[in-house]
């Protein structure tokens, strides 16, 4: 396959399939046809909420409710509630018609099918010989595959509609028997399929023996998407989002005020997604990058700009800050052992193996003579046990929290004389205290700890700081 583009399409984009046709399909960029392309498309936006449990706010879905709570029935409200939002997404894309009826039926054969499944289990696993923690893993995926597959098919089905000759191909493995490894699955399914004439709408789900959601959870769609671009040899990746990769948050900052990166590396890529923020996940990024395939993020909504274009080896041509990031909801877990000097290592990692055990995305940390501090990303139940864990394992030590925020300014390059002291005094004329400072030797982050409360004005006065006072114009470095 040569001179192609593998490219993923975000759920908010999926939603609004006449922007994806006429924007992203019937506007390929350097192209003089629409073919050459695949497309891997995440599920419609809001779904995989449902199906699982909220992104942001830990409401629960259909797998939250059945693995919470093996005596309660009330995930199957929650499928029925699922089935309604699908078939609503299906009206508002064919209508009426045969089209339609044949959307909801694929539906309703895959919700059906798991909800037997579900039912089954609740059933088996009701019985002391059956654990239920040993399937979860398994059902997580099952669920979350119909998200994907439910999109994809349909915007196959919507571009044939339109005259465009789409294939469905779905890497779900719905009802095989079949189990084998990730890029297995994938060249299977690419075997017979001739991209000079047809364009591959693919699943971001994709069944492999060792399971994608238990390395990558919500970020497995990413994984697909690398895979396919790395295993067909992609001459470009490209990411197609509801906005563009920009100097800061819109919705904090100001629309007119930020402007897109235009150009940077991998390693603020992964800096990022550290953040939580969605530019890829740094597993996905790996087999692009070692791949030497360059990453395009591209605004859905804004066809005619070229995005912002991520490589190995982009270094910006004079140090500066590319963009202000951060996280809210951030616990600050704080362990403190006046007996802990000269065993920082071995302490650390009886810490570590315990946030591995509970799952708990880990952002930054800070470490001195007798205290290490964890920054966590994790909800107050878990970090509640996770402290318990820690005074039986430290009994003379001293366990505590608070609540922070993480703001970061992030940069190919931020070699800056004297950046620091001017960061730290955009704070500070802002009355914001400053809780703790990170910034390693690569120079392409600093990290402030600020109380949970100032965050958005944060993030407001260091952008001003130290992005705003350039005159950028419609990026920070034009993408080519």
């Amino acid at each position: 396959m040569i001179n192609h583009t593998v490219e993923k399409i975000g759920g908010t984009s999926m939603s609004h399939y006449e922007a994806v046709r006429d924007n992203i399909i019937l506007k390929p960029q350097g192209r003089d046809d629409k073919y050459h392309r695949v497309f891997v498309v995440s599920a419609y936006g809001g779904i995989t909420d449902l199906l699982l449990e909220h992104k942001k706010s830990g409401e629960p879905g259909i797998f939250s409710l059945f693995s919470d709570n093996i005596d309660d029935d009330s995930w199957r409200d929650m499928l029925t509630l699922v089935q309604e939002k699908m078939f609503e997404i299906n009206r508002s894309l064919f209508v009426d018609g045969p089209l339609l009826e044949d959307a909801n039926q694929f539906i309703r054969d895959r919700l059906e099918g798991a909800a037997n499944c579900l039912s089954d289990l609740q059933s088996l696993c009701r019985h002391g010989h059956f654990s239920l923690s040993s399937h979860l893993n398994s059902v997580r995926e099952m669920l979350a595959c119909i998200g994907e597959a439910h999109s994809a098919r349909n915007t196959a089905k919507l571009l044939k509609r339109d005259g465009i000759n789409a294939r469905f191909v779905d890497l779900t493995a719905w009802r095989s028997q079949e189990v084998l490894p990730l890029d297995t699955r994938i060249e299977q399914a690419f075997a017979d399929i001739d991209l000079s004439r047809e364009i591959p709408i693919v699943t971001g789900y994709a069944h492999s023996e060792n399971g994608l959601m238990s390395s990558f959870d919500r970020g497995y769609s990413e994984m697909t998407f690398s895979r396919i671009a790395v295993l067909t040899e992609a001459s470009e990746a490209i990411i197609h989002k509801e906005f563009h990769l920009s100097s800061a948050d819109p919705r904090l900052v100001g629309e007119e005020r930020v402007v897109p990166i235009g150009r940077t590396n991998y390693d603020v890529a992964d800096q990022l997604a550290n953040l939580g923020m969605e530019a890829i996940h740094p597993k996905a990024a790996k087999g692009l990058r070692q791949n030497e395939i360059p990453l395009r993020v591209r605004n859905t909504f804004e066809p005619e700009h070229l995005g912002t274009l991520i490589t190995g080896d982009y270094v910006s041509d004079e140090p500066c800050v590319e963009i202000i990031a951060g996280r809210k909801g951030i616990y600050a877990i704080e362990l403190w052992d006046q007996d802990m000097s000269g065993k920082i290592t071995e302490v650390d990692h009886a810490i570590t193996s315990l946030l591995q055990r509970y799952k708990v995305n880990f952002v930054a940390k800070d470490v001195n003579a007798n205290t290490i501090t964890h920054y966590l990303s994790t909800n107050l139940k878990t970090l509640k046990r996770l402290l318990v864990n820690l005074k039986e394992a430290f009994p003379d030590a001293e366990a505590s929290y608070r609540k922070v925020a993480i703001v970061s300014a992030i940069g190919s390059d931020m070699q800056v004389p004297g950046i620091l002291a001017k960061t730290v005094g955009a704070l500070a004329n802002a009355n914001i205290s400053v809780l703790a400072i990170h910034q390693s030797m690569r120079q392409v982050d600093m990290q402030f700890i600020v109380e949970e409360e100032d965050y958005t004005l944060a993030v407001q006065s260091l952008h001003q700081c130290l992005v705003e006072v350039h005159d950028h114009g419609r990026a920070i470095c034009l993408a080519s």
